[in-house]
C-alpha cells in the first residue's frame, strides 16, 4: 500500500483481477437463495451519461450487498441495439448502422468497465445479433398461429420527420415522443399484437406489485383506462335509426336523470345523417384541431353545438336532446353518453346553455332496478367493459431493425415464414451501400431480395420490422440463459432466476416499456416458457441528473446553450457572461442533456477523482426517486473522505502493526473493557443494525454513505490506549470497509488487503454486531430538581454518578445552574430518588 491514495492506479489493479478471475460470473446454485438484480439495458449512443451512471451505480451497489448477504447474485448486461437513433446517427456520420452501433457497444463496454460495474460479462446481450432475435421472430410466428399477432388497414400515429409509425403509448401530447413533431393520422396497414387481451389481467395485476411505486401502477391504470357499465339502445325519432349509449357503472341508477344525449363529433349520425351547415362547420373544425381532452385538466371547456335531434327509448319514456362535442373520453371506442347535469359539471353547462330540463338534485328511483332488469332481458341494454389501451402497433418502416418473418403472396394472402428459414436476417449491403437512401429507396434498390419463390409459394417478404420494444420486452428472461441454442428460455433456469428482485429505471418508461414489458411475460407464460405471472417484484425508478444551464439568444431569436466551464459571473452586477463578453440567461438546474451543452463528461471525471469518488458522490448526492443536482463540490467532498480513509488506515496500519496481530484477538464479550470502550463499541452495532435496515427498506443511500462517513469519524477520533482499544479500532475500520464496498469497491479491495485479510472482499459476507455487555455502560441520565418538592429544572447527570460511592450531591449543590437558586438560603436537608428526583429541602 503507497503512502498517497491513487484512484487510477488502485481501479485498473482491481479490475483487472476482477476480469480474470471472472468474479461475478454466476451460474444456478440450487441450494442457494437468489437475488436477480436488473438495471434497464442501455441503448448504445457512444457516451455514457450521467443519467446512465446513476442507474447502473445504484443497481451495483444493490448487487454487491446482496452477495455479502449469502445470496447468488445475477447481474447481467446488455445492449439495446436497433432502432431509429441508430439510423440517424449512421446517416449523419455516413457509416452504416451495423458499423456505428458495434463501435459504441466497444466504448460503451469499456465505459462501464471502468466504473467497476459487478456484471457477468458472459451473459452480454446485443438485441441486433440474429442470435437474439431469431427467437424473437420463432415467438412472433407463435403470437400468429394463436391469433394474437394480426396485420390490418389501420388509421395510425404518423410522424413525418421519422418517417415511421408510432404506437399510442409513444405519442406524448399529440407529438413524437423522440423528435416532439405533431403526429399526423394515416391509414396504412400494419402488425397488432393483441395487448387488449390481456387489459384485464394487466389491470388486476398491478395489486401484486406491492413494491412497485405508486405512481407508476396509477399511470399503468389509467392509460388501461378500464370503464364499466352499460350500453342502452336508443333511437333517433322519425328515423330509422338505433344506436347505443353507454352510461358509467357509478351512473347507472341514475338513468332517470337522463338530461340530454352526448354524441362525439365523429359519430356516424354527423357523418350520415346531419346536413346542417353549421353543424357541419362545426364538425370540420373538431377534425382540424384533432382535439384531444386530458382528464387531468379538471377545468378545461368542452366545444359543443346542439344537433336539433332527439332520441327516444321505449323504457325511459323521454325525448331526449342529442348534443354533439369535441370530446367525451379518453376511450375512443366510446362515442355517445348520457349528459346528466345534477352530477357533472360539464354537463350542468350545456343544460343552461340550451334550456335543457334536469333536475337540481340526484334522484334515484326504488323502481331503477327494475327497469335496469328489463332493459337487459328485453335486449335494449347489456353491460360492457371499455378499455383505452388499443392493440399495440408494432411495425416500423425502418430496416435498422428486427425483420418481421411474414409473406405477403401476389394475392395478398399472408403465409408465415417456416421455422428453418429463420432467422431472417437483413443483408449488410442494404446498411453498408446508399447509405443516406431513406427506407422506401432502400427497398426499391432491393426488390430482388424481397421476392421470395419457394415450394410453390410466391409473393414478397415483410419489408417492415418490428418496434424495438419487443426487443426490450423480453430480454431481462434471455439474461437467465442467454447462450442456449435450443429454446428460447431454458424454463428450469428462468424459473430459478425469475421474478427479477430488483429492477432499476427512469420513470419516463411507465406505460411504454413497463406496460410491454408486462404484456410480453404474460404472452411467454401463456406460450408455457414461464410458470409466474409478473416478472419484476421490485421496482425502484430513479430521479434525474441536473446540472445549471445557460444561454443567450441572438438576433435572429434563436437560443445558444453554453457550457459551463465557459461561463463567469460578475458579482457587482449580478449577472453571468460567455468568453466573449455576452450576457447570459441562468436557466436553472434542468435535466443534462446535449442539446441544453449542460452535461458533464463522466470520463473527464474519473480521469480526475476515479470511478469509487464518482460512485460515491451519485449515491450521496439525493435519494435515488429524487432529482440528482450536479456540484463539483460534491465530488470533491467524496474525494477528500476517501483520502481521509486512506492516510488514517495507512498510518494506523504503520503504527500498530508490530504490536499487534489478527491472530491474537480474543472474542470482545470476554474481554474487560471500559465505558468508553462499550460506547463505541455499541456505536458500530447501531451503525451496523440501521445501515442494514436502510438497504433493506428504504433503499436510502445518501444516508447509508452519512453514517459510514460519521462513523469514521468517531473512530477516527478514539484513543487507542491499550490492547482493547486496539481492537475496537481494527475491527471498526473492517465494519468500515465492508460497508463502504458496495459503493466504492476499488478502494475497499486495497484496503482489505492491506488490513492483513489474504481473500478478497468480493467473497466477504456483511458485517454483523458484536456480543457486548450493555449494562456495563454508565450511561448519562437526566435528574429533576426540586426547591421544596417545586420542580426548578432538569439536570443531566453524567453516567458515573450511578455509582454508590459518588457524590452526587455534591455535584448538583455545586452546579451552577443549581447554586444561582440557592443564594443566601439555608439547606435543611435533600432526598434523593435514585435516577428521577433530588428535592433540596431549605428554610424558609
Amino acid at each position: 500500500m503507497k503512502k498517497e491514495y491513487s484512484p487510477k492506479i488502485i481501479e485498473f489493479y482491481v479490475q483487472k483481477k476482477w476480469s480474470l478471475k471472472k468474479t461475478f460470473k454466476v451460474t444456478e446454485d440450487y441450494n442457494k437463495s437468489k437475488f436477480y438484480c436488473l438495471s434497464m439495458l442501455p441503448y448504445p449512443s457512444g457516451q455514457l451519461h450521467m443519467g446512465h451512471i446513476r442507474n447502473y451505480t445504484i443497481g451495483d451497489v444493490i448487487a454487491r450487498y446482496q452477495r455479502m448477504k449469502g445470496k447468488n447474485v445475477l447481474h447481467p448486461i446488455g445492449w439495446d441495439s436497433f432502432g431509429l437513433p441508430a439510423e440517424i446517427a449512421a446517416y449523419e456520420n455516413n457509416i452504416s448502422p451495423y458499423v456505428w452501433t458495434k463501435n459504441n457497444i466497444k466504448d460503451m463496454k469499456k465505459q462501464l468497465k471502468l466504473l467497476g460495474f459487478s456484471f457477468d460479462w458472459d451473459r452480454e446481450i446485443t438485441t441486433c445479433d440474429s442470435n437474439y432475435y431469431y427467437w424473437e421472430q420463432w415467438f412472433f410466428l407463435k403470437l400468429y398461429k394463436l391469433g394474437l399477432a394480426y396485420k390490418k388497414n389501420a388509421l395510425v400515429n404518423w410522424c413525418n420527420i421519422d418517417k415511421t409509425i408510432l404506437a399510442n403509448e409513444q405519442v406524448i401530447n399529440n407529438r413524437c415522443w423522440r423528435c416532439n413533431n405533431i403526429v399526423k393520422k394515416k391509414k396504412i396497414k400494419q402488425w397488432f399484437l393483441k395487448i387488449t387481451n390481456y387489459a384485464e389481467e394487466l389491470l388486476n395485476d398491478l395489486k401484486k406489485l406491492n413494491e412497485w411505486p405508486k405512481k407508476v401502477k396509477n399511470m399503468q391504470k389509467n392509460w388501461i383506462g378500464k370503464q364499466e357499465g352499460i350500453n342502452i339502445k336508443f333511437h333517433l325519432k322519425k328515423m330509422n335509426y338505433s344506436f347505443n349509449v353507454f352510461i358509467e357503472k357509478k351512473y347507472i341508477h341514475f338513468i332517470n336523470n337522463i338530461s340530454f344525449i352526448k354524441i362525439l363529433y365523429n359519430h356516424p349520425i354527423c357523418k350520415n345523417l346531419i346536413k346542417n351547415i353549421n353543424i357541419q362547420n362545426f364538425i370540420q373544425k373538431c377534425k382540424l384541431n384533432n382535439i384531444i381532452k386530458k382528464k387531468k385538466f379538471s377545468s378545461f371547456i368542452i366545444q359543443e353545438i346542439n344537433s336539433t335531434l332527439f332520441a327516444y327509448n321505449v323504457f325511459i319514456k323521454k325525448k331526449i336532446p342529442i348534443i354533439i362535442v369535441d370530446y367525451l373520453t379518453n376511450i375512443t371506442k366510446i362515442n355517445a353518453m348520457i349528459g346528466m347535469p345534477s352530477i357533472n359539471k360539464n354537463d350542468l353547462i350545456i343544460a343552461k346553455k340550451y334550456n335543457l330540463y334536469f333536475k337540481k338534485k340526484k334522484f334515484v328511483s326504488k323502481n331503477n332496478n327494475k327497469l335496469l332488469h328489463n332493459l337487459i332481458n328485453n335486449k335494449i341494454a347489456f353491460y360492457k367493459k371499455y378499455y383505452n389501451l388499443q392493440d399495440w402497433s408494432i411495425s416500423r418502416q425502418r430496416l435498422w431493425g428486427t425483420p418481421i418473418p411474414m409473406i405477403i403472396q401476389n394475392n395478398k394472402k399472408i403465409i408465415p415464414l417456416k421455422k428453418e428459414d429463420l432467422p431472417l436476417i437483413f443483408p449488410k449491403k442494404f446498411f453498408n451501400e446508399n447509405i443516406k437512401d431513406n427506407y422506401d429507396e432502400k427497398i426499391k434498390k432491393n426488390l430482388k431480395w424481397f421476392s421470395y419463390n419457394k415450394n410453390g409459394i410466391q409473393g414478397q417478404i415483410e419489408t417492415d420490422t418490428f418496434d424495438t420494444f419487443l426487443e426490450s420486452s423480453w430480454y431481462y428472461a434471455r439474461y437467465t440463459c442467454s447462450n442456449e441454442k435450443n429454446n428460447m428460455i431454458n424454463k428450469k433456469k428462468a424459473q430459478y432466476w425469475l421474478p427479477v428482485d430488483q429492477y432499476i429505471g427512469g420513470i419516463e418508461h411507465a406505460i411504454m416499456h413497463l406496460m410491454y414489458f408486462r404484456f410480453f411475460h404474460k404472452l411467454m407464460r401463456d406460450v408455457g416458457l414461464l410458470n409466474i405471472d409478473e416478472p419484476v417484484k421490485k421496482l425502484l425508478c430513479q430521479g434525474m441528473v441536473l446540472s445549471d444551464a445557460y444561454y443567450y439568444i441572438d438576433n435572429k431569436k434563436k437560443y445558444h446553450w453554453v457550457k459551463s466551464k465557459d461561463v463567469f459571473f460578475d458579482k457587482k452586477n449580478n449577472i453571468f457572461f460567455d468568453k466573449k463578453g455576452r450576457k447570459l440567461i441562468y436557466h436553472g438546474m434542468i435535466k443534462m442533456s446535449k442539446s441544453k451543452n449542460n452535461g458533464i463528461n463522466p470520463q473527464k471525471i474519473i480521469k480526475k477523482y476515479g470511478a469509487d469518488t464518482l460512485r460515491m458522490f451519485i449515491m450521496f448526492a439525493a435519494p435515488p426517486t429524487l432529482d440528482l443536482e450536479w456540484k463539483e463540490s460534491g465530488i470533491k467532498g467524496m474525494y477528500r473522505f476517501l483520502n481521509k480513509l486512506w492516510n488514517f488506515i495507512y498510518q494506523y496500519n504503520k503504527k500498530y502493526q508490530n504490536n499487534f496481530k489478527i491472530k491474537e484477538k480474543k472474542l470482545l464479550s470476554k474481554l474487560d473493557y471500559s465505558e468508553n470502550q462499550i460506547l463505541i463499541q455499541n456505536y458500530i452495532n447501531k451503525t451496523i443494525i440501521n445501515i442494514t435496515n436502510n438497504f433493506e427498506k428504504d433503499q436510502s443511500f445518501n444516508t447509508i454513505i452519512s453514517s459510514i462517513i460519521i462513523l469514521f469519524k468517531k473512530i477516527f477520533s478514539y484513543k487507542i490506549y491499550n490492547y482493547i482499544d486496539n481492537i475496537i479500532v481494527f475491527d471498526g475500520l473492517l465494519v468500515i470497509i465492508k460497508m463502504l464496498y458496495p459503493f466504492a469497491p476499488h478502494i475497499c479491495f486495497v484496503l482489505w488487503k492491506y488490513m492483513g485479510n489474504n481473500n478478497d472482499i468480493d467473497y466477504q459476507s456483511w458485517p454483523v454486531t458484536k456480543n457486548i455487555n450493555i449494562k456495563k455502560i454508565k450511561q448519562d441520565f437526566n435528574l429533576v430538581i426540586q426547591i421544596n418538592g417545586k420542580k426548578k429544572y432538569i439536570l443531566s447527570i453524567p453516567g458515573e454518578y450511578r455509582k454508590k460511592n459518588n457524590n452526587i450531591k455534591n455535584y448538583i449543590l455545586t452546579n451552577n445552574k443549581i447554586s444561582t437558586f440557592l443564594i443566601n438560603i439555608k439547606i435543611l436537608k435533600t432526598i434523593y430518588i435514585p435516577y428521577k428526583i433530588f428535592n433540596i429541602v431549605t428554610k424558609e
